[in-house]
């Protein structure tokens, strides 16, 4: 082996020893600040604690409605923005990869022929035959180049890009959760949307029977055109009442039909029998609050962006110190095709190449300036997503339990306003009181059971927020 040779080993094994060296700081996951315990909330079987075990991962399920989960299931699949999220993580797996590739040598061979012929007057002929004729050049070989890691740019890189990777993770999570409580909270309020017509039709049923006991004591002299007249507006204003439900039920199929990338009115048919709202079957699980940070989608994205803030910071202090780049080629060259090949048409060319930065008036500075910056606005970002999400579940709960509240009350107003109504229609039928007091007592029904409808959906909508904000569901 020449003094080249060993010179140049040498040379290579003092590059690789040195690239172990990783300028810029490592990060560390932040521990977000949250609280001990969760507000008490009453639940449905009536216990008044929050129930700290695992948040179930299909709750939806929980709500004992199949075609409720049916929907859930085909969403997942079928929703374009899910698969549109799908579609960016690949990219950021394939730019991840291109990132990854500057680790290793980039290796590449070539071949080539020329036919050609000099200047008699320029520079020297590699044929040999000074300018007078033409010539062929046959050439073949392998070149590479690789630059040496020494102060862990490429490394700080590839660790952005990872964390830039687990962001499309995070953002595909959040799509997908958003899916699975848009495709919930639709099919409640469809349901919630039929049993409000449901009312609706019964009232009116009750109010053609008024109109028509008022007719029938019309001929027999009891009433009179007036109370005619007001039990036939009323009929016509619980009539009026049935035509914007049936837009919204119509509207809401619709809305779920696109959650489910399906053509309007492409469950038209599945989904227009009414049914009763979905309740949920049991104690809400609500889980640990320090188990908030690993099932929320927005604040692991919050701390993957936090983390390539930071890897970001090693690259810019990084190109403040020398590259190393070893390159190198080895072929074959001749004007004959039968010497390419031949010990004597070889040619190669080794050695490494050194760029030091001297003078660049700021620039890398004020880019190291920059990741700073960045990194000091993504861990306040990180810190608002932690708070925020704490606010939301607090938020959630409380709405929770407000909604069940309401709806207790609702449902003692409707028990009672129902005898109300009985008792007035007998009292009318036997002449002792008039029919404005009918109408007063029905209407009055009509409200609190539609209130009442809306209450019960309302509780069910709030529990569908208690898990959205709690992250539960995308694991599945």
């Amino acid at each position: 082996m020449n003094k080249t040779a060993v010179a140049l080993a040498v040379a290579c094994y003092s590059v690789l020893s040195l690239s172990g060296c990783v300028v810029g700081p490592d990060f560390k996951a932040p521990v977000p600040k949250l609280p001990a315990n969760w507000a008490s909330v009453p639940t449905e079987a009536g216990h008044n604690h929050a129930l700290q075990t695992a948040v179930d991962l299909h709750w939806w399920d929980r709500f004992g409605d199949r075609q409720l989960s049916a929907l859930v299931r085909e969403a997942q699949q079928r929703n374009f923005d899910v698969q549109l999220a799908a579609s960016r993580l690949q990219q950021s797996l394939a730019i991840r990869r291109q990132i990854n590739a500057d680790t290793l040598p980039e290796v590449g061979a070539t071949a080539a022929y020329s036919r050609s012929r000099n200047s008699q007057k320029g520079l020297s002929d590699p044929s040999g035959h000074s300018g007078k004729q033409a010539f062929n050049l046959w050439n073949g070989g392998l070149g590479f180049s690789w630059e040496a890691d020494l102060w862990g740019r490429v490394k700080r890189s590839v660790e952005a890009a990872d964390a830039s990777v687990q962001v499309a993770v995070q953002d595909r999570n959040a799509v997908q959760l958003l899916v699975i409580v848009q495709t919930a909270q639709h099919y409640i309020q469809l349901r919630g949307t039929q049993q409000a017509l449901a009312v609706v039709e019964q009232n009116l049923q009750i109010a053609r029977r008024s109109l028509q006991l008022t007719r029938l004591q019309l001929r027999e002299g009891v009433a009179t055109d007036l109370q005619v007249s007001e039990a036939g507006a009323q009929v016509a204003e619980i009539e009026a009442r049935q035509a914007p439900l049936q837009q919204r039920s119509a509207q809401l199929i619709n809305a779920l039909g696109l959650l489910l990338a399906r053509e309007p009115r492409a469950l038209q048919a599945q989904l227009s029998a009414a049914a009763g709202v979905p309740a949920y079957g049991a104690d809400v699980p609500i889980g640990l609050p320090s188990e908030l940070a690993q099932r929320r989608p927005d604040i692991r994205r919050a701390e993957a962006r936090l983390h390539a803030a930071t890897a970001a910071i090693g690259m810019a202090e990084a190109d403040f110190y020398p590259r190393i780049t070893l390159s190198g080629s080895i072929g074959f060259q001749a004007t004959q095709l039968s010497d390419l090949g031949s010990w004597g048409s070889r040619n190669f060319a080794f050695g490494p190449g050194l760029s030091v930065p001297v003078f660049e008036g700021g620039r890398l500075q004020g880019a190291l300036q920059l990741q700073e910056g960045r990194q000091q606005e993504a861990g306040i970002a990180y810190q608002q997503t932690v708070l925020r999400a704490w606010h939301e579940v607090d938020d959630t709960l409380v709405a929770y339990q407000a909604s069940q509240r309401r709806r207790d009350s609702l449902q003692q107003a409707v028990m009672h306003s129902q005898r109300a109504l009985d008792s007035v229609h007998q009292q009318y039928a036997q002449g002792t009181v008039d029919f404005l007091n009918v109408l007063t007592v029905q209407n009055a029904l009509l409200a609190n059971e539609a209130a009442l409808v809306d209450s019960t959906a309302q509780v069910s909508l709030s529990l569908v927020d208690v898990f959205a904000a709690l992250g539960g569901g995308w694991q599945g």
